[in-house]
């Protein structure tokens, strides 16, 4: 490997891991974005007995998200429903382009009578002045 990629991201944790044992949707933490110009969210769904798992992405310009929205299609790289999860120790990946400083990302579980541990983690990237921390 010629490059490292370490010092140019920021992971956070977006969504504690925990159990989901109902459908419902699960609000992870609100992230603010300032200082860097890319930010991609990954799905972790480990131990399963069943149910759906999907991301869902609110943005906004207040740092509570009282107005928060659902980003449009082009603020995304990739699709929510791109990334349901209907398997044991699966991850997957969703990019966000849009331009709104706080973001937050949600897992909507379906299909969920006993459930699955699930969460997700953000990786902050390309910031304004590095190395990130």
């Amino acid at each position: 490997m010629q490059f490292d990629s370490a010092n140019g991201m920021t992971p956070k944790v977006a969504l504690n891991t925990a159990a989901i044992t109902s459908s419902t949707t699960t609000n992870g933490v609100i992230l603010d974005t300032q200082g860097y110009n890319a930010l991609t969210f990954v799905l972790n769904v480990g131990a399963r007995t069943d149910g759906t798992y999907t991301l869902a992405v609110t943005h906004g310009d207040d740092s509570g998200l009282s107005d928060g929205a659902t980003p449009a299609a082009d603020d995304l790289v990739g699709t929510a429903a791109g990334t349901a999860v209907a398997a044991a120790q699966t991850m997957k990946k969703l990019g966000y382009v849009g331009n709104k400083r706080y973001v937050r990302v949600s897992v909507v579980s379906t299909g969920v009578t006993s459930g699955a541990t699930v969460g997700a983690t953000a990786i902050l990237g390309r910031p304004t002045v590095g190395p990130a921390a």
